[in-house]
């Protein structure tokens, strides 16, 4: 004797695919997950990795790869911009970011100088002078930091002075506000014992990193469970109700 009633075509139909679709999506976010654990091993990996010419891959970076370069060139000391919302803040600072004019070339490197920790007042912190002479950077060529939703639009676009702060930053935003080409992705120098700024490499996965795709994982394949549960009970058979006679 079975303990189901025979379920309608249309019903075994709709079960099998949404426990289908569930499934996949859930195998889907757990490959999301390795990918991305990929790219933090490889940035990892790229901090100690040989430095190689700037223009070898200036225009075009390898994908999924973080080169280590060398460049030359100038600050544009008066272009400053201002993260203001960085992982590591807990005092109230910002991440400075400066245009960089390298040797020969017409378009800017936007240059990550690290971390300038505040007060804890809301007060930005006091930014040292920049050198004005020809320097030589070394870090990591990477993408830019994630952009978000900015409510009221460009935040640069609506100030006129100098440094400029955001709680995002766009390097199209940016080339935009200079009126001038950016290469595609930003220099994040290499920590300096003499430097003032705090310096962590970090790739940042903050949106979707690893755990929060096995999470999401986790929630679809407990969708496709829900669905053959919900399926088995309401195909249940009832039972009789039996009175003394």
């Amino acid at each position: 004797m079975t303990f189901m009633r025979r379920p309608a075509w249309w019903s075994v139909l709709l079960t099998a695919l949404g426990v289908l679709v569930f499934a996949r999506l859930g195998v889907w976010q757990l490959h999301r997950a390795d990918f991305k654990d990929e790219l933090l091993r490889r940035y990892a990996a790229a901090a100690g990795a040989p430095l190689q010419p700037f223009d070898a891959v200036a225009d075009q970076p390898p994908v999924d790869a973080y080169p280590r370069v060398r460049v030359q060139g100038h600050y544009l000391t008066d272009r400053v911009y201002l993260l203001d919302n960085p992982r590591h803040d807990s005092l109230g600072g910002v991440e400075v970011f400066v245009p960089f004019l390298p040797a020969h070339q017409q378009k800017l490197l936007l240059v990550d100088l690290g971390f300038l920790p505040g007060n804890g007042t809301d007060t930005p912190p006091q930014l040292p002078p920049l050198p004005s002479d020809a320097q030589t950077l070394e870090g990591l060529y990477q993408p830019s930091p994630g952009t978000g939703l900015e409510m009221g639009g460009n935040a640069l676009a609506r100030q006129t002075q100098w440094p400029k702060t955001s709680i995002y930053l766009d390097l199209h935003q940016v080339a935009d506000d200079l009126h001038t080409a950016l290469y595609p992705r930003m220099l994040s120098l290499d920590k300096d014992p003499s430097a003032i700024y705090l310096r962590v490499h970090t790739l940042d996965l903050s949106s979707m990193p690893p755990a929060r795709h096995r999470a999401y994982a986790f929630q679809w394949f407990t969708f496709a469970i829900a669905a053959v549960a919900i399926f088995l009970f309401l195909h249940r058979k009832k039972r009789r109700s039996t009175s003394d006679g």
